[in-house]
């Protein structure tokens, strides 16, 4: 018995040295669960049956790693979930009211979120490590990688609740935040969750989205999303949604910042995360002007650059059709007319319709 106590002191030491570390490292949360994800795990299942997943293949590949966490690193007991707030600016209305701007969603403003969290968390792999040299453990951490349900785990923690908009809510941070766990063999205490879902009656979400991606609440068909059409898919952009992607040209923040929660998120103490090369406030025609070098340039250790510059003119060719009409639009619009990607080019020659339309209606 008097083993059994020791041993569970020294667990309960060294998560509350795990979560002071997690701190110094500059996560603003740090909790530790056992998780049970067979909920979770019917939920993504159902979800991806009524493919609702659109081209990500890969959310319904791996099997039963993405649930089964001890099949993904062998002998996980417990998983440590953290959080680091990311937003930097606060001028995002002003933006999207602007349609001669470019908006850029906050979490890629600044340097890529994975190398950062990743560094961090390895760093904090490696203490665990120092801390019990005799022995031999199984850890892993994990930024946005991998099939890691991240947010249900997150949840369990106790550090938020999954919101209608599908987002981790937190009562104290909004959901201007990055999720990352390791996954442990070493069995911690875990922490108990006291938030508890708090949308309550609100559905300011699901009522905002541009392209009304919710079917029902919690549940986002990825095929409607503007963060999935300009990010994660490189097909064309169905015709019916480009008006409404407005100048939403790299992902879509306008459920989380509808989302009266975030009145309590807190700006980022990460200098990383400060916006480069103006992206909080750019023009949609310089930024359609970067050729691949500039693009490459601009885009150097950025979230961003992930989509190449081929995609990134489809976006931006979809903004400048939304923009007011304008003879120096429909200009720059014509010198990418004959770009060698169809891509580009179907976008552009949309565009340029839709500019024509506008110009010609107000010379009436």
């Amino acid at each position: 018995m008097q083993h059994d106590d020791t041993e569970s002191e020294k667990l309960q030491d060294l998560a509350d040295k795990i979560k002071a570390w997690g701190e110094a490292l500059g996560f603003q949360q740090v909790a530790i669960v056992e998780p049970d994800l067979s909920q979770a795990s019917a939920r993504l299942n159902k979800w991806l049956a009524d493919g609702f997943q659109g081209s990500m293949q890969w959310m319904g590949e791996h099997g039963d790693k993405r649930y089964k966490v001890d099949k993904l690193v062998d002998h996980t007991l417990r998983v440590i979930s953290v959080r680091m707030d990311y937003l930097a600016d606060n001028n995002m209305i002003a933006v999207l009211k602007n349609d001669n701007k470019a908006y850029i969603s906050r979490y890629a403003l600044g340097r890529d979120y994975h190398k950062l969290i990743r560094k961090r968390l390895a760093r904090l792999v490696t203490m665990i490590e120092q801390e019990l040299p005799q022995l031999e453990l199984s850890q892993r951490p994990f930024v946005d990688s991998a099939p890691v349900m991240e947010k249900p785990l997150a949840e369990q923690a106790g550090l938020g609740w999954i919101g209608k908009n599908t987002l981790l809510l937190n009562d104290e941070a909004g959901s201007w935040f990055f999720l990352g766990e390791i996954y442990t063999s070493v069995p911690l205490p875990t922490d108990s969750s006291d938030q508890s879902n708090r949308c309550n009656n609100c559905r300011a979400c699901l009522k905002v989205c541009p392209t009304d991606a919710f079917p029902e609440p919690y549940v986002l068909d990825a095929r409607k999303c503007i963060s999935y059409l300009t990010i994660e898919s490189k097909e064309a952009i169905p015709e019916a949604l480009r008006p409404k992607m407005g100048n939403r040209v790299f992902g879509c923040d306008d459920c989380q910042i509808i989302c009266p929660w975030n009145r309590f998120a807190s700006q980022s103490k990460e200098d990383d995360f400060t916006p480069r090369h103006n992206l909080d406030n750019p023009d949609l025609v310089t930024l359609f002007n970067w050729d691949q070098q500039q693009f490459e340039a601009n885009t150097e250790g950025s979230a961003i650059r992930r989509i190449g510059h081929e995609r990134w003119l489809r976006n931006l060719a979809v903004g400048l059709g939304n923009a007011s009409g304008s003879q120096t639009i429909l200009n720059e619009l014509h010198k990418r007319a004959d770009h060698p990607s169809s891509l580009v080019r179907e976008h552009v020659q949309w565009a340029i319709a839709q500019q024509r339309g506008k110009l010609a209606s107000t010379a009436e």
